[in-house]
Formats: structure tokens, sequence, C-alpha cells
């Protein structure tokens, strides 16, 4: 164990935790340089496509007659839930800052979530080869935020190597090995993975003890027992060993094949174990809830089937069966923002070949009916017209935002425009302001995050927690496309801003909605009447174009004809809209 150590990176997105990772893997040797590529470690189709981090992944190297675990982790702030359960599994972490952007919002964000850990904090300057880097600047900010040294910061380039070496060696030198907790074998679970042929592979640190393969185990939490087929360490592909023991950090093929016995932050242990199980993780909670329905109701069980593995790889979302007169059966589901609600859409479609109808996303309302009925409306397409209800109420959330003095005007500017309600603020630190306010979680996620970080330079960071019901004034926003309402557009606004949302919601629709083969009309409705309108003209085709002389009449009656056809069409024609259009729907931009 004296030779073990385990860290993670951590930084605020496109930080250039990748890049350096593939820097470490190839000083190491872990892959050779003719199988390099870039992101090695960012194995999803979408992270390369992207350029982001995903999925925290873990990889064992090895150097000077260490072995070092890394777990690189993602940089939004939608899966930091990931970073989380990444950093209980090490024992120390590299803060990696951006010499040419500087410490930003997700940076005190996963910054506070290490030291929370007892983390070792190795800071470290990245991109430093750029011709746009601010060093100095960046090195003063770094010493203030941890106050360290100049020379304690590390300096490196990812692209060219530059400091890698001397990196490796300050994590041999500051990052103390782990430490076995006990004398049984314990095994903390901090990820997933799912195999058609050998069923849930969980990814696993040992805290204590040894484990072979053909083990008789058990999840203390669950109860369920299994033989271990399989153990093994990432370098970066699965590599299969003859044993994983304490302080080590692998997998485990457990043969299990139906879901919902294994879980993030259960403990395995031999299966004649009665201690305790270790400390798990705090379930996460959702911010954003929209309700996925398959185009094809043949398709039904392929989603569940599909979502149930998802679940095994990304334990952040929830999803529960609904049922919807218009769309057919489906799912609600809650997911940590409005970028892990995209992802797992896209995976659903690339990996299990879907076709996918998304409602916009929503929250859940308490509806009193005129007849004093309460009602919990949990779509907004099961909100009632504006003319059934007495009275609405909605979940505020209580948050506290830290922002530089400087940017404190601009975000109170948005606080109104939010409708929350400003209350405590203090000053502390280094010329920061904390506020604690009050909002609709609503607004919250009417791109609050977004403009936010927008108008603070990505500086602000915020935490909130639910708070009670409060009266909301809101009306339901119908989405109709060639006079039908489409059920996945519907949306709850406010009633001050329905006017607004309509004639934004009908502008971007006729903006992405291909043009169909008749003239289309896309309108807005709410308060019991049509608010806005636009008309997406039809597909042209010159009919005329092979004929040559003879009497205009002729063209005339062809087009006469065309004409017919497309009002037949039209009464009779049902408008195709794609699967991207409902994504781009979705978005804030």
């Amino acid at each position: 164990m004296d030779h073990i150590r385990n860290f993670s990176i951590i930084a605020h997105i496109d930080h250039g935790k990748s890049t350096l990772a593939d820097r470490m893997l190839e000083l190491t040797g872990t892959i050779e340089k003719r199988k390099m590529m870039a992101q090695v470690l960012d194995s999803m189709e979408l992270e390369r496509e992207r350029g982001i981090t995903i999925k925290m992944q873990p990889v064992r190297m090895k150097y000077k007659d260490y072995v070092l675990n890394l777990i690189d982790t993602p940089g939004h702030i939608d899966f930091s839930y990931e970073v989380s359960r990444a950093l209980r599994a090490v024992e120390g972490s590299i803060l990696l800052v951006d010499s040419t952007q500087g410490v930003q919002a997700q940076t005190l964000t996963t910054l506070g979530m290490a030291k929370d850990a007892g983390l070792v904090i190795i800071p470290v300057l990245s991109k430093i080869d750029s011709p746009l880097a601010r060093k100095d600047e960046v090195i003063k900010e770094i010493i203030t935020l941890l106050g360290c040294k100049e020379e304690d910061i590390i300096q490196t380039s990812g692209k060219t190597g530059e400091g890698v070496a001397n990196l490796l060696d300050t994590i041999i030198k500051k990052i103390p090995p782990p430490k076995e907790l006990s004398s049984g074998f314990d095994a903390l679970i901090f990820d997933f993975k799912y195999s058609n042929h050998t069923g849930v592979i969980v990814f696993v640190r040992v805290m204590s003890g040894m484990v072979t393969r053909l083990k008789d185990l058990k999840f203390k939490v669950a109860g369920g027992k299994f033989k271990a087929l399989e153990v093994g360490t990432f370098s970066p592909f699965e590599t299969l060993a003859e044993s994983l023991s304490a302080g080590e950090i692998g997998y485990i093929v457990t043969g299990i094949k139906q879901p919902g016995i294994a879980s993030v932050g259960d403990t395995i242990a031999f299966a004649d174990d009665n201690q305790p199980p270790l400390e798990g993780y705090m379930a996460p909670r959702p911010v954003v809830w929209a309700s996925i329905y398959p185009e094809s109701q043949d398709d039904f069980t392929l989603l569940k089937q599909s979502l149930l593995r998802l679940k095994l790889s990304d334990s952040s979302f929830t999803f529960e069966e609904e049922s919807s007169g218009a769309l057919g059966r489906g799912f609600r589901c809650g997911f940590l923002g409005m970028l892990h609600l995209e992802i797992i859409t896209e995976r659903l479609r690339r990996e299990f070949n879907l076709e996918l109808i998304v409602t916009l996303p929503s929250i859940t309302y308490e509806v009193t009916l005129k007849n004093d009925k309460k009602v919990m409306i949990y779509s907004p397409s099961f909100f009632p017209d504006d003319g059934q209800i007495q009275s609405v109420s909605e979940p505020w959330v209580t948050a506290t935002i830290i922002t530089p003095m400087q940017y404190v005007g601009q975000v109170v500017q948005i606080l109104y425009e939010h409708e929350a309600e400003v209350g405590d603020s203090e000053t502390f630190g280094d010329s920061r302001n904390s506020m604690t306010v009050r909002m609709p979680l609503r607004e919250l996620m009417r791109g609050f995050f977004d403009k936010l970080k927008s108008v603070t330079s990505g500086f602000a960071s915020i935490s909130y927690e639910l708070g009670e019901m409060k009266k909301a004034d809101v009306v339901k926003l119908d989405v109709l496309v060639a006079d039908e309402i489409v059920p996945a557009f519907s949306r709850i606004v406010s009633r001050r801003l329905v006017e607004t949302e309509a004639e934004t919601t009908v502008e971007k629709l006729f903006g992405v909605l291909p043009r169909q083969m008749f003239t289309t009309k896309i309108q807005a409705k709410g308060l019991g009447r049509i608010i806005s309108s636009r008309t997406l003209s039809a597909m042209k085709k010159d009919v005329t174009q092979h004929m040559y002389g003879g009497d205009i009449t002729r063209k005339m009656k062809l087009r006469e004809k065309q004409k017919k056809g497309k009002k037949k069409m039209k009464s009779m024609g049902k408008v195709n809209i794609p699967h991207d259009v409902f994504l781009k729907m979705m978005r804030s931009d």
C-alpha cells in the first residue's frame, strides 16, 4: 500500500483535464505512443464529439515503482455528482486551472468538494504554452484561493508535456498512500457498467482486505449475493488481475443481469460478513424534469429496458412510468440539468436506436380546481385550462449566490427578471459577495444558471435547497403545428411573460422546423386564445419544367392541379417533426 497513490483531476469545464491525462498515460508508458489518440479516456462518442468529459474514468499507471490510480472527472456543473463519487475513492486531487481563463465557478465548487472530503490538493496551472496565457495573474488567483506559495503551483502543458514529469513526482511526494480501514474485506462502489455477456460490472475502491476471482460476495445494503466472475484494473481498458487489494481501484464482474440489485454507494464484502456497510453517497437531487415517450408505442418496452441499462451507468437520473392520452405510455425523468437531459436523450437515440418525443422541462405543480379538488400536475400536457383553475402552488428554493463584488449589480438585475426575493447580503474574503435569495424553482430552471454564468463571466457559484410551496401566477402555453397541439412543446409560464414566451417559442420553432409538402401554420395558444402565429411555406417544385412551348393554358392547368393536390394534402397530411427539432427546442440558446 505504501507504493499506491490514488488521485483525481478536478477543474472547470474545458481547462484541459483530458489532455493532461493523455500526457500522463504517454509518459508512464501505460499506452504506447503509436496507440495514443486525443482524449483517450473519453471513450463515449458523445464525449469526443463535444470535447467534454461526461463520465468519470479510472486508469491505473505505473511510474518509478509506484502505482498511480487516476480518476478523470467531468467539469460541467450538471455532472458534479460524478465528481463527488470520484473524490470518495482517492486521497488527493489535482486542482487544474487554465492559465488563459483563470479560476472559474466550477473550480470553486469542486475545490470545496475536495476540501470537504479531506483530500490533499495539488494546484496545477495548465496551457502555459498558449500565447493567451496570463500566468502571473492566474498564479495570484490560485495563491489567494488556496493560501499556498507560488512554488507549490505546478506549471504544465498538456499539449507539449512540459511539467508533467514534475507533476507525477509531486503526486508521489505529497499525496499520502491509502490506509486500510479494517481487517475484513470492504470495497466501496463508485460506478457501474453493464455488459450483455457478463451483466453488471462494478467499479470499486478496495478499502480493506483482498478479493480474488470466484469469491462469494454480497452487497451489504441491497443484500444480494453473487460470485466474483472476474476482478481486474483499468489500464485504461479492463485488464484481468489475480486479485484486488486494499487501496487499489478496479472492477468486479458480478454476473448479475437484473437491474436494481446493485447501487452506487453500496459496500461489497464477503458473503459471510456481518459488519455494517461503509458510508455511502448522498442521493442526487434532480433539478430538471421532462417526459420521454417512444415515437412508436411498439418501442415502449425497449425504452424501459434502455432506461434501466442507462441507470446502471448513470445513477444520477430518475424515472417513473406515466401515460398521456396524446403521446401514449412513457416515462417522467429527473435530471441534474439541461445538459444532463440532452446527454441522456442522445444516448438513448444513439446507443439503443430509439426515436423519442421529449417534452420541454418542467416541475411539479399543485393545482386547486374550481370544484375545490386538488391535483398534482407532473407534466405541462396535463395542466388544466385556465378557466378550470382556482389557484396554483409551486415549489420555491432558498439559494445562496457567491459572486465577485463587481458583478453584484448584474446579478440583482437577473434576479429581478426571475421573480427572486433578495434577502441577506454580506461581503467576505477577497472582495466577494454572498447573498441569500428565494425564488420559484420554475424560474431557476428558466435559463437562470446560464444567465448567472454569463453576466459574471463564470465566476459566480450557486447552491440551493428546496423550500415550501407558494402561490404561483402561471398559465399553460400550448404550441399548435398545422392546427394540432404538440404536447411535447407545451410548457408552464408566468402569466406576465406569456406573450413574450409565445412569440419566442413560435419564432424558434419556425426557425428549426423543416418545410413540409404543404403550407404549415405554427401557433402558440394561452389564456384561451392564439397569442402568436407564423406560417411556414410549403416545399415548391416547378411541375412545368418539362414543358416547352405550346399554349400557356397548359402550364396554368398543371399549376391549378398542383394547387388542389397541396390543398388535399394539407387537409389529410401529417407534419413530420424530426427528433433533432425536439432537442433544439429544449435548448435555451
